[in-house]
């Protein structure tokens, strides 16, 4: 069984697409910086997939 959606897939491609032109921001309403990162705008597509109600696994705590 896939671990994710097809509009979450769709939600982290447009972000990837975003962040290649530059522009992709980071922090609440994009108030932030460009995002540079590879796996930030994947977080952030994934993010927004959740948001929208996407299947999308629960966010997991932080690794230490």
């Amino acid at each position: 069984m896939p671990r994710y959606g097809g509009a979450a897939s769709r939600r982290v491609a447009s972000a990837m697409r975003r962040r290649k032109r530059g522009t992709l921001r980071s922090g609440r309403g994009g108030k932030g910086g460009r995002v540079k990162s590879r796996k930030q705008a994947i977080a952030i597509g994934l993010s927004e997939a959740r948001s929208k109600g996407a299947k999308v696994p629960r966010k997991r705590g932080s690794r230490r």
